[in-house]
């Protein structure tokens, strides 16, 4: 039996090419891929043109590292799910004995044996999915697959980056860069109890959709001369206790930095990319902590998962655009161009 599946061989080109439908094996699931959808670093990263080395090292794989689905197929040796269970695939496959696997933080396992979907091993934008049970999160019935397929790598990148800063009601958040990772974090941090969000991003497109889906109260363009001034203005010239930069632009961090108030946090999500800025003004004087947080854990996104549900959350509402498989290459197109919500193929 066959399916179709897509490559990304680089120079914003995409190929669906014929492959086997794969056997599962000890331990592994077959995954009938219900939504899948793209992530910024597949842009980055893959799609424009192959950057990456170690775990941004993309191995001509069937892409796609946010895929979500049904258990079509069970492995000897599984313990937990079974077929026609709904399930979320935590998008890295660990070696499972390091500490960090161990931690459920196999995002940043030191094995050789890591494998990222999409990226080393095969990814959700194909029909079916070869997945480690240890990998697959249930997905209750509340939340639909496209709400699945935004959870580990957008939603629960911002739930941990938001834990790790620690938002609560007594705080007021500046988000840089408003893409579906900022949309993300603007949402789950109102939910948290965030009492004000403001938004900066270049794109009006971008501020306009965040504004739209209630991920933002405010927003700031950020290339204006005066975005710190308004941010300034709307926090009684204080700035906001807690800064999330999702931009991964020099601009988009130093604006996050310098929009936080004193004795603040700020969390830095936004992949690639450098910052430079005079240390002892920007962060030193103003008693500023800088938390680095990368995607989340096994047990934090079960636990986003549950929170999900209690919270009527559904990830789903940042979608813009929804895509068929055999409409792959103008979903990555529409991705590229960055003026958009999230980018979702759909197979259900």
């Amino acid at each position: 039996m066959g399916m179709q599946g897509v490559l990304l061989p680089g120079g914003r080109q995409v190929e669906i090419k014929e492959y086997a439908t794969p056997e599962p094996g000890h331990g592994q699931v077959l995954v009938k891929m219900k939504a899948s959808s793209i992530c910024g670093s597949d842009i980055r990263a893959i799609y424009r043109e192959h950057l990456g080395h170690g775990p941004e090292g993309y191995q001509n794989v069937i892409a796609g590292h946010e895929p979500c689905g049904q258990i079509a197929k069970m492995g000897p040796g599984c313990k937990l799910f079974k077929p026609g269970d709904r399930v979320i695939i935590y998008h890295i496959s660990g070696c499972g004995v390091c500490h960090d696997c161990r931690e459920g933080y196999m995002i940043s396992c030191t094995s050789e044996h890591r494998a990222a979907y999409g990226w080393q091993r095969d990814g959700g934008h194909a029909e079916y999915l070869l997945a480690e049970e240890a990998n697959c999160v249930n997905l209750p019935e509340e939340l639909s697959y496209v709400d699945g397929a935004l959870i580990a790598c957008g939603f629960g990148t911002v739930y941990e980056a938001l834990n790790r800063v620690q938002v609560s009601g007594k705080d007021r958040v500046l988000l840089t860069g408003m893409g579906p990772v900022g949309m993300a974090a603007g949402l789950v941090a109102k939910k948290m109890g965030a009492t004000m969000v403001i938004g900066a991003d270049v794109s009006q497109a971008r501020l306009d959709f965040a504004l739209q889906c209630g991920a933002i109260d405010r927003a700031v363009k950020a290339d204006s001369p005066q975005a710190l001034d308004e941010i300034k203005e709307m926090t009684r010239q204080q700035g906001c206790e807690v800064s999330v930069d999702c931009s991964g632009s020099p601009q988009g961090r130093l604006l996050a930095l310098q929009g936080t108030r004193r004795w603040g946090r700020s969390a830095m999500v936004g992949e690639g990319g450098t910052i430079s800025f005079d240390v002892s003004q920007t962060i030193i004087h103003n008693q500023i902590t800088i938390y680095g947080s990368w995607v989340t854990s096994l047990s934090h996104m079960e636990t986003l998962v549950e929170k999900l549900v209690e919270w009527k959350l559904k990830p789903e509402i940042i979608v813009s655009h929804r895509f068929s498989l055999d409409q792959v290459e103008e979903a990555y197109r529409v991705a590229d161009a960055g003026q958009s919500g999230k980018v979702c193929i759909v197979m259900e």
